[in-house]
């Protein structure tokens, strides 16, 4: 079963957590958009999209949508004081040189060594992986957000990825709805329990071995 809404935006707020001012963020589709419903008024940044926004503000209200203003999913979105647009060249390049500070993207698995495989399930037609190997690669840090298990109850932290990767060792930390885990030294690193779960639940539906580090377990 997939994830319901609570679980979603409680994914989504505690990855807000992960966001401080003066960031640029790059997010990905899926939950990775809910976050800015979740940052602080006080929280200043600026979010970019791959298509070339840098600047992307709240969805817009019904019937205001500009069909030129987009994000990379295109899905409409509005713009903040201070906005740029840029040609799609431009903002790779701003990717590549490493100005994004975090990027938050689903996944399908995540290694214990931190690789990425989140843009194909074998025999299922895809566009393509999209910005997400130029930004598990080059942005300052790596944040996945997803479900702990696929739809079949089928652990997605594992020891080694079955599924084509993104990219290799590049993830930073993962939120599930069941546990905040960090990549350490190509481990998994238990650090927070989520929405009630136990240590031995996590354990269990974890296809790796797991380093407790909970403060007060």
């Amino acid at each position: 079963m997939g994830l319901g809404i609570k679980e979603r935006e409680l994914i989504a707020r505690r990855a807000a957590c992960e966001i401080t001012s003066g960031m640029t963020v790059n997010l990905g589709i899926g939950i990775p958009s809910l976050v800015p419903n979740f940052l602080p008024s006080e929280t200043k940044v600026m979010l970019q999209a791959e298509n070339g926004v840098l600047g992307i503000g709240g969805s817009p209200e019904k019937g205001q949508e500009d069909k030129n203003l987009c994000n990379a999913a295109g899905y409409p979105v509005s713009a903040v004081k201070g906005a740029s647009y840029f040609d799609t060249c431009l903002s790779f390049a701003m990717i590549r040189k490493g100005a994004i500070d975090i990027t938050i993207l689903g996944s399908l698995q995540v290694s214990r060594h931190g690789d990425l495989a989140n843009w194909l399930v074998p025999g299922k037609k895809v566009p393509g992986m999209g910005g997400a190997m130029e930004l598990a690669q080059k942005a300052k840090k790596v944040v996945v957000v997803m479900s702990h298990t696929d739809h079949q109850g089928k652990p997605k932290l594992v020891e080694k990825c079955t599924l084509p990767l993104t990219a290799a060792g590049c993830v930073d930390l993962i939120i599930t709805d069941k546990a905040v885990i960090a990549v350490e030294q190509r481990q998994f690193v238990l650090k927070e329990l989520m929405n009630g779960a136990t240590e031995e639940e996590v354990i269990e539906l974890t296809a790796a071995e797991l380093k407790i580090d909970v403060p007060f377990s």
